[in-house]
C-alpha cells in the first residue's frame, strides 16, 4: 500500500489545559508543544491545524491528566467536538471500567456519538471489566477501540488483553509507548502480529513514524491507519491538504 493510502490520524496530547509533545511514554518529561506548524500549545488551535495538514477525518486525544487519574479536559473535548464538527475523536482518558468510559461521554452530551473510546491495556482494570467491554454483549464492543499498550518489550496489561484476540473489538491500537515521539522508527514486528491474530481488525499503529518510507513498511506490515503527531509537527511528513 503507497503511504498516500494509509490514514494518518493526529493525536492531541493533554496535559494542564496545554498540547504537550509525547517522548517516550514519559509523561513527567513532557512539555508545551513547540511546533513550526502554529506558534502555540492551544489545543483547540493545535488540534486545527494537524487535521488540515493530514486531511484527517479522525482526531486522537490523549486526555494525560485523565489517565494519570485526575480530572479530564471536559471543556476542552466540548470545544474540540463543536470547533471540528466533521471529525471523530477517539479518545483514551484512563478508561480503567466501562461504567468510567459512559460518565465521561455522558458530560458531552449530544456530541458524544462522534466520539470513540480508546480503552488502553494499560488502564483497564481487570478480566471482568474486558468482559463487560468487549465480550460477546459488551457494552463498548461496537463503539470502542482497544489498545494494546507496551514499553520496553512489556506488555501493560493488567487485565490480560493481550491475551485474548477472540475479545478485541473491530478496532485496535498497537501502542509502542518507547517509540512515541523518539524518531526510533515503527514497532512493525508487534503489528504484524497482532495482524496475524486479528485479520479482520482496523489496525491502527503508534509511535515511531519518520517518513513516508515508514509508512509504507507499517501498510506492508497490516496497518491500516497510524497515530501520528511527532512527525506532523516536525514536517517530516509532507501535507496531505486537498
Amino acid at each position: 500500500m503507497p503511504a498516500a493510502e494509509i490514514e494518518l490520524i493526529p493525536v492531541v496530547d493533554l496535559l494542564g489545559g496545554a498540547v504537550v509533545r509525547g517522548v517516550q511514554g514519559n509523561r513527567q518529561a513532557y512539555r508545551p508543544i513547540e511546533s513550526p506548524l502554529c506558534g502555540t500549545s492551544e489545543p483547540i488551535a493545535v488540534a486545527q491545524v494537524l487535521v488540515e495538514r493530514a486531511a484527517a477525518r479522525r482526531l486522537y486525544i490523549a486526555d494525560l491528566d485523565a489517565i494519570q487519574a485526575r480530572p479530564a479536559h471536559v471543556a476542552v473535548l466540548r470545544e474540540l467536538l463543536a470547533e471540528l464538527p466533521a471529525i471523530e475523536l477517539w479518545l483514551d482518558a484512563g478508561f480503567g471500567s466501562a461504567a468510567s468510559a459512559e460518565r465521561l461521554l455522558e458530560s458531552l452530551a449530544a456530541d458524544a456519538a462522534r466520539v470513540v473510546a480508546v480503552f488502553g491495556s494499560e488502564s483497564l482494570q481487570s478480566r471482568d471489566e474486558l468482559e463487560r467491554c468487549f465480550g460477546p454483549a459488551g457494552a463498548w464492543r461496537e463503539r470502542a477501540a482497544l489498545s494494546l499498550d507496551r514499553r520496553g518489550g512489556t506488555r501493560l496489561d493488567p487485565a490480560g488483553c493481550w491475551d485474548v484476540p477472540a475479545r478485541w473489538p473491530s478496532r485496535v491500537i498497537v501502542m509502542t509507548l518507547e517509540r512515541v515521539g523518539s524518531g526510533a522508527g515503527p514497532d512493525l514486528d508487534t503489528v504484524a502480529d497482532v495482524r496475524r491474530q486479528a485479520p479482520a481488525a482496523r489496525l491502527v499503529g503508534a509511535g515511531g513514524v519518520r517518513s513516508e518510507a515508514d509508512l509504507e513498511r507499517a501498510a506492508a506490515a497490516g496497518a491500516d491507519a497510524w497515530l501520528v503527531a511527532s512527525a506532523l509537527h516536525d514536517l517530516q511528513l509532507p501535507s496531505r491538504r486537498r
